[in-house]
Order: structure tokens, then C-alpha cells, then sequence
């Protein structure tokens, strides 16, 4: 397992435009350069411990899907070659290896898109409740990781670092970013969604649901942030899969069922990892790339 690992980037000479829970983002000539660092985080918390290589796994799934989606809308990616970055990166070659993305700078929607195929996470918490999910019906007696009849749309709020995203309505929604952008995004979100769910299933594995970020660029909408990696979808094994119980995952959800076992409060600081935990999460990461990717 690679240990070479990053856990925060300090770029001197770039200009640092923000840092979130996972990436930290610089701004280069007009444009973002989004490094994916090995961080996690957890019930909206970073980790201590990072994960081996799952920086250079999320970038490499973002620009797989990426490509993937190119005839259903743009995307904010410019290249991930890093030897075709502008000059003033190339004292962090070897840093930005593997990890880093050259974007286009878009004003950001302040939505969180999820698409749901089926009922797990807070969806099933939300549909044990009232029978609804972020106000979208479902029909009565469904059981935990069920098979959606149809794929739902279930945004919620952007939340700043160590906020928790809130769900929202599609009422919401248009009251927030106006009818005709929330309908564009919704339908774009459907199609990226079956789309991925389809080419998954060659690799054996089921997409339960997955969160998405869009942007505009001069009133063009277009894809931003990461898609379809571990940290932002649920991927299950579907040789595995079994309805009425939770699914066994190639993503965080390992070490979510850890922090769970250990009656951790979810708040700061967070407990440190075993080393058993690191390697499973990371070997769960490294396996879903292998299984999509190649």
C-alpha cells in the first residue's frame, strides 16, 4: 500500500482559495488548481489519519467520469497532466503527481445534488420516519438498500467546512437557484446517473446513490468539484447485495461502521484510526477504481 502520503499542501508562491475537508484549492492564472489530498472526513469530520493514496484515486475516477459524461454537459476540468500546468507549479511536481486538477473557475451552485436508486443512508432514516425522502414520496413498505422503482432527485443544502448539509425540497431548491436552472440540473443529474449506473455494472457494482456539484460559466451550466468517486457515492458489491439489511461498500461507509462501534460522539476531535481500518478503507477505495476504471 502506497505511504507516501499528503495530508495538507502549503504552495508557496500560489495563491490558496480555499481549503475544504478533503482538497485544497489554489488559484493560478485565472484558473483553480484543485489538489485532492489523502484526508478524510467522516459524519463532517477530518480524520487525523490519512488514507494512503485515496487523494490520487478520487482524482483519477473524477476525470474517468468526467470524460465519461463530456456529451451530456461540460465540465470544469482543463487537464490533469501536471507537466502542462502553468509555470509557477512546477516547484510541486511531485507533489501534485496524480493528485491535482486544472479547472476552470465557475460560480457555484449552493446545492448538493443527489440522485437515490436505492433506500439507504438518511434516505432510509428519512423514509422509516414519514415515508419520504427530501419531500419526494415513496411507495409504503419498502426495506432498507430497496431498489428504487425509479431513480429520485434529493438535494440539500451546501454546507461551509464543519456544517452539515441540511435536505431540501424541490420547492427549495427553485427558491434558491430559480425554476429553470433546478429543472436543467435535475434532468442532467438523472441522465449522468443511469449513465454511471450502467457502465458500473459491468464492473459488478451497484451505484446506490450519489452527489453531485454544478457550476456556471458565463450562464453555461457545467459540472465542477469531483463525480461519482467513494468520498461522494455509495458503490456496492452487487454479487453481494441483498435487500432488508445494509450493503458491505467500497467507500466510506468502512469507516463509518468503525467510528459507529467505537461510540464516538461525532464531534471534534476524532478518534485515531487502527491501522487495520487505514488499510481496509484504502483497499476498498483502491478496489472500486480497479473494478470501473481498470
Amino acid at each position: 500500500m502506497e505511504r507516501n502520503t499528503v495530508i495538507t499542501t502549503n504552495l508557496k508562491g500560489l495563491a490558496l482559495f480555499s481549503r475544504g475537508k478533503v482538497r485544497d484549492v489554489y488559484e493560478v492564472e485565472g484558473n483553480l488548481l484543485i489538489v485532492t489530498t489523502d484526508r478524510i472526513s467522516a459524519f463532517d469530520v477530518i480524520m487525523n489519519d490519512p488514507i494512503p493514496g485515496k487523494g490520487k484515486i478520487l482524482t483519477h475516477m473524477s476525470s474517468f467520469w468526467f470524460h465519461k459524461m463530456e456529451d451530456l454537459i461540460p465540465n470544469h476540468l482543463i487537464t490533469t497532466d501536471v507537466n502542462t500546468f502553468p509555470h509557477a507549479c512546477a516547484p510541486y511536481k511531485e507533489i501534485l503527481e496524480g493528485r491535482s486538477m486544472l479547472v476552470r473557475k465557475a460560480a457555484a451552485l449552493p446545492v448538493e445534488c443527489v440522485v437515490r436508486g436505492y433506500l439507504s443512508g438518511s434516505g432510509w432514516k428519512d423514509y422509516i420516519s414519514d415515508s419520504a425522502v427530501s419531500g419526494v414520496r415513496l411507495p409504503p413498505g419498502l426495506k432498507e438498500s430497496a431498489r428504487l422503482p425509479e431513480p429520485i432527485f434529493t438535494p440539500s443544502t451546501k454546507a461551509s467546512a464543519g456544517e452539515h448539509d441540511t435536505p431540501m425540497t424541490r420547492e427549495e431548491m427553485e427558491n434558491l437557484i430559480g425554476r429553470g436552472m433546478t429543472k436543467r440540473v435535475i434532468a442532467v443529474s438523472m441522465k449522468i446517473y443511469e449513465r454511471a449506473r450502467s457502465i458500473a455494472a459491468q464492473g459488478g457494482i451497484i451505484i446506490a446513490d450519489t452527489k453531485m456539484e454544478f457550476g456556471t460559466i458565463d450562464g453555461e451550466l457545467i459540472l465542477i468539484d469531483e463525480l461519482l468517486t467513494p468520498d461522494s457515492s455509495r458503490f456496492w458489491p452487487e454479487d453481494d447485495f441483498e435487500e432488508g439489511r445494509s450493503q458491505k461498500s467500497f467507500d466510506k461507509q468502512f469507516l463509518r461502521d468503525y467510528l459507529l462501534s467505537v461510540s464516538w460522539n461525532k464531534k471534534p476531535p476524532p478518534p485515531p484510526l487502527p491501522e487495520d481500518v487505514i488499510r481496509g478503507t484504502a483497499e476498498k477505495y483502491q478496489e472500486v477504481l480497479r473494478r470501473i476504471v481498470g
